[in-house]
């Protein structure tokens, strides 16, 4: 059975280019649609199943590519809600995929903390049968703490799906009173996506040399450098992430200055909003400075908002940690 951790040989050509990549900006998150497989399977005369199982062999080869390279955080398109429209027989067979790939990841253990890789699984999970959400619970539970390395697998995931239930939590922390509906702001619904623990990808592929999203990281993707390589998905070399690589360097300073422009909007608008709600809450015998009372409720707001997510935060940890603590109780 093949493995997560192929551990291949390098080239001295490889080295050489990795040196070279070296001198520019490397990208720490890399976000990857995985497209192709069927048309590779196509290509290639073989079955669905087969060219799925080859572009598993691929994420595991590009995986190391991207630790060689020093990309530590890597998020992958694997399974989009959409996919469950497909035939059932596919479905099954991804279905079938998974399951086996997440049992052979906890068979790896060792590798899981030699590597020090996080894994995280991002998307709406109770979509998934009941034996598939505990494998997954006893990955994502048994490497949470590893940080050297994050490995993000979007299953059961759409971008809008996630957004729509971000807002459904900052409903919820509104009625709860962990919030105020005047801290629901574009950072609040940011820091409660699936993808809260992580920044947002510096490059994002895309193979197969289609030119779309297919609904995935739309929101954290906004001041991405976007790659649309014209490659099916098992083809994808390492030459194609070094181009890639070199892609991103090129338009590095562009991107930069977009994310910072963007960011200092971001205060001056929360600052804005902060001294207007203040303004509004003065009364006349108010000793205190509009400027010290607008600090005063910064810091009171990022405090709620912090807290917020740290809520959020231990409500998705709880529920991977129920599944497989119940998991364990059934087989005992």
């Amino acid at each position: 059975m093949s493995t997560w951790f192929p551990e291949q040989p390098k080239a001295w050509y490889h080295r050489m280019c990795l040196r070279i990549l070296g001198f520019g900006q490397i990208p720490k998150h890399v976000a990857v649609i995985m497209d192709g497989n069927r048309r590779f399977a196509v290509k290639n005369s073989m079955e669905r199943a087969e060219g799925h199982l080859k572009g598993f062999d691929k994420l595991t080869e590009v995986l190391e590519w991207c630790l060689d390279i020093g990309i530590t955080e890597v998020t992958v398109y694997a399974f989009s809600i959409e996919n469950f429209k497909r035939s059932k027989a596919e479905v099954d067979c991804l279905m079938e995929l998974a399951r086996k790939k997440f049992k052979r990841l906890m068979e790896e253990k060792d590798k899981i903390q030699e590597y020090g890789v996080c894994v995280r699984v991002l998307g709406n999970v109770s979509l998934l049968p009941d034996d598939i959400q505990e494998i997954i619970a006893e990955v994502v539970t048994y490497s949470k703490d590893n940080t050297r390395a994050i490995l993000n697998v979007c299953f059961a995931y759409t971008s809008r799906d996630e957004m729509c239930t971000a807002m459904k939590e900052i409903a919820e922390g509104v009625s709860l009173g962990l919030i105020k509906d005047s801290d629901v702001s574009e950072a609040l619904l940011e820091k409660s996506l699936y993808t809260g623990n992580s920044p947002n990808p510096d490059l994002l592929v895309r193979t197969s040399g289609e030119v779309r999203l297919s609904d995935f990281l739309l929101w954290q993707t906004a001041y991405s450098c976007l790659a649309f390589v014209k490659v099916l998905w098992p083809e994808f070399s390492r030459w194609h992430l070094y181009g890639c690589i070199l892609h991103y360097q090129r338009n590095y300073k562009q991107l930069q200055k977009a994310k910072e422009q963007n960011e200092a909007d971001q205060i001056r608008l929360q600052r804005e909003s902060d001294y207007e709600i203040v303004a509004q809450q003065m009364d006349q015998s108010e000793t205190q400075s509009i400027h010290t009372l607008a600090k005063q409720y910064a810091n009171d707001r990022e405090n709620r908002v912090n807290n917020f997510v740290q809520y959020l935060h231990d409500k998705r940890d709880k529920f991977f940690h129920d599944i497989a603590a119940k998991s364990k109780k059934s087989m005992t």
